[in-house]
């Protein structure tokens, strides 16, 4: 019998339409009747902890009081960029770049920025220095399939290391491309199953690096971003048991878009923002205005699921923070709805004509599908209809020892080729978001 992974998230409930920034001539809409749990936004946690929140600290009224110990700041330097990495004994490491705060072109002195490693035993922090690597601007750590870890840096060079704790070497960045003015800034990159890496640039041009170290040759020419007038930058990809995941920032809005792909390649837009300027909120019901979020990476846990997203923020505009004065720059994280497993048990591809859809959500540490899922709650089939609360509804469940087996009626699934794969939305007994996504059969990997 074939069995295929999804993940699971949690909380549904009807969101309403809101217009939101306009870019260029084009103006976005969210789609009337979108449900919570059909936009990426929808995963951000409140932040826990917020015990020590301090007021005399450096920043502009919208981010005081503010908790010190989320992510990595200091007066000393201002801190941009960088993603969070777990070694194997459970530590998470914060690759990031700095600069001196008293610098006097203030933020703009960025170009000089120097990549640092930090380390917490929290994925929330705080992250102290532990390591100053070399100049480097927005970094992005990866692990190759032989162990060894790579830092991307803007520009044409990397750093290489056999181990998390360095010593590093600095190498040669090769971009491949027929494009005179091909981007060079802010890479991101995925490791593949086949041990090749997937690299995606500011622009939203996709290259891979078959053979060799950071030598990346292009195969999406032009953009794979959303085609609408906004100026898109920060991209972050990263890839689970299940899919591809890109989102991408549009810095004039100050709002980010999500997609999903089955191969790093092709990407489909889903509806609704991935992130805005609202996100920073503590469980006490405290928040942070920061002015801007910038820089989004994910940390990922050993199946691949987003844990975290950490950002890049900054208490006012970039022209207004100068040197040596209130305002500067720092990393914060904040926590996602983590994915539960999930596999489907038909044998045969599920079409529109299926009559039931078999699925079996898997028990982990901590989460009892048998008591923790409102099961009346569920949905599945196609994005386009469970992202507005229709797809097909649940018939009944019975326990597979410490698992909990679903049936759907096939009806309402919405499936067609053009769907890579089927997604599952719900709640908790608890009123916790539950999100899946799972493959679908109709599904044929492209590797380059």
């Amino acid at each position: 019998m074939k069995t295929t992974l999804v993940f699971l998230i949690g909380l549904i409930s009807i969101a309403s339409s809101t217009l939101y920034g306009q870019s260029g001539d084009s103006t976005y809409r969210v789609p009337e009747g979108l449900v919570r749990g059909g936009a990426f936004i929808d995963r951000f946690l409140p932040v826990p902890g917020g015990t020590r929140l301090e007021a005399n600290v450096w920043g502009a009224a919208n981010v005081i009081p503010r908790d010190v110990d989320n992510g990595i700041e200091d007066a000393e330097y201002s801190y941009w960029g960088g993603n969070i990495i777990v070694s194997d004994d459970g530590k998470n490491h914060l690759f990031v770049c700095r600069w001196q705060e008293d610098e006097p072109k203030g933020h703009h002195i960025w170009w000089k920025s120097d990549v640092v490693h930090a380390v917490s035993e929290d994925p929330l922090g705080p992250y102290r220095v532990v390591e100053e690597i070399g100049r480097g601007h927005n970094p992005e750590i990866y692990r190759l399939k032989d162990g060894t870890y790579v830092i991307g840096v803007m520009g044409l060079f990397a750093y290489r290391a056999d181990t998390l704790n360095g010593p590093w070497e600095k190498i040669e960045t090769i971009l491949e491309s027929p494009q005179e003015n091909f981007n060079k800034s802010n890479r991101t990159y995925v490791v593949r199953d086949d041990g090749s890496v997937l690299m995606m640039n500011k622009s939203g041009v996709v290259s891979t690096c078959v053979s060799g170290v950071e030598h990346f040759k292009e195969i999406t020419p032009q953009s794979v971003y959303p085609k609408i007038q906004n100026h898109f930058e920060d991209p972050v990809i990263w890839k689970d048991q299940v899919q591809y995941h890109l989102v991408v920032n549009d810095w004039f809005t100050r709002k980010a878009f999500y997609l999903r792909s089955a191969d790093g390649i092709s990407w489909k837009w889903d509806p609704g923002f991935a992130f805005d300027t609202t996100l920073m909120k503590h469980e006490s019901g405290t928040s942070e205005d920061w002015y801007k979020f910038e820089r989004p990476k994910v940390r990922q846990d050993k199946y691949g699921r987003a844990t975290h997203m950490n950002f890049a923020v900054i208490d006012v505009p970039k022209n207004d923070d100068k040197g040596n004065d209130r305002h500067s720059s720092k990393n914060i994280v904040i926590p996602l709805v983590v994915p539960r497993r999930v596999q489907i048990l038909n044998e045969h591809p599920i079409t529109a004509d299926t009559p039931q859809i078999r699925v079996k959500i898997l028990a982990e540490p901590g989460f009892d599908p048998l008591t923790a899922i409102e099961v009346g709650s569920l949905r599945f089939g196609a994005s386009e209809e469970v992202n507005f609360g229709r797809g097909s509804k649940m018939l009944e469940t019975s326990a597979a020892g410490g698992d909990l087996v679903v049936i759907f009626s096939g009806q309402g699934n919405g499936l067609t080729k053009e769907n890579f794969v089927a997604k599952l939305l719900g709640s908790t007994t608890g009123g916790e978001l539950l999100i899946g996504f799972a493959k679908t059969s109709f599904n044929v990997t492209t590797s380059k």
